[in-house]
């Protein structure tokens, strides 16, 4: 299972079926944090309910922390971890057009199966939607790849970007957690839904 050392002797269907396994738990996780709820997705936006920053903030800390645990135990080779290439005009382009897209459908990818999966017919129509989009792009990337490949980056990491060490980036990034989380529940205080029901 690529730079998981523990499993780099097992045959290809077990790393397969691992990989599944944890697919399916992350599906559920969520699920149950309440994903699968468009208004919940849509309330970070608006304020009134913050539980994707602080489940994602969580789940990004926990990840980096627990790689570097793992690396420092042999456990994980970093060096073979993939690290995306940077692409600046289609970073920002692209997260344009997600971030709009996540406030009007109430879903990303990712929960929006979620949600098909317990049968929500909005996140139905949200991943159609996405489909339909993909098969724009697909057919019109000639046209735009001029555009989509300029200002590329290489395979960038946020910490060899400002000249720090991953350990002093994981430091900054758990009080940067800290901080937003505390914004977080002020923010909940001040944009709740009995005041939003009320100024309607």
């Amino acid at each position: 299972m690529g730079p998981l050392t523990i499993l780099s002797e097992f045959p290809e269907w077990i790393n397969l079926m691992i990989a599944f396994c944890i697919g399916i738990g992350f599906g559920f996780a969520l699920e149950q944090a309440g994903f699968s709820s468009s208004r919940k997705l849509a309330g970070m936006f608006y304020g009134y309910d913050t539980t994707v920053l602080k489940v994602f903030f969580t789940a990004a800390i926990v990840a980096l922390a627990g790689s570097q645990l793992l690396s420092f135990f042999g456990l994980l080779n970093l060096k073979l971890v993939f690290v995306n290439p940077y692409y600046m005009n289609a970073t920002i382009i692209g997260g344009i057009i997600m971030g709009a897209g996540f406030i009007m459908g109430g879903y990303c990818p990712g929960t929006g199966i979620s949600a098909l999966s317990i049968g929500k017919i909005d996140a139905l129509i949200f991943l159609i939607g996405g489909m339909v989009g993909a098969f724009l792009f697909a057919e019109t990337y000639p046209y735009i790849q001029t555009i989509a490949m300029e200002n590329y980056k290489g395979p960038m990491r946020i910490d060899e970007w400002m000249g720090i060490s991953p350990e002093i980036f994981t430091l900054i990034l758990i009080i940067a957690a800290v901080a937003l989380f505390w914004l977080a529940e002020l923010a909940e205080k001040k944009f709740s839904r009995n005041e939003i029901t009320t100024d309607l």
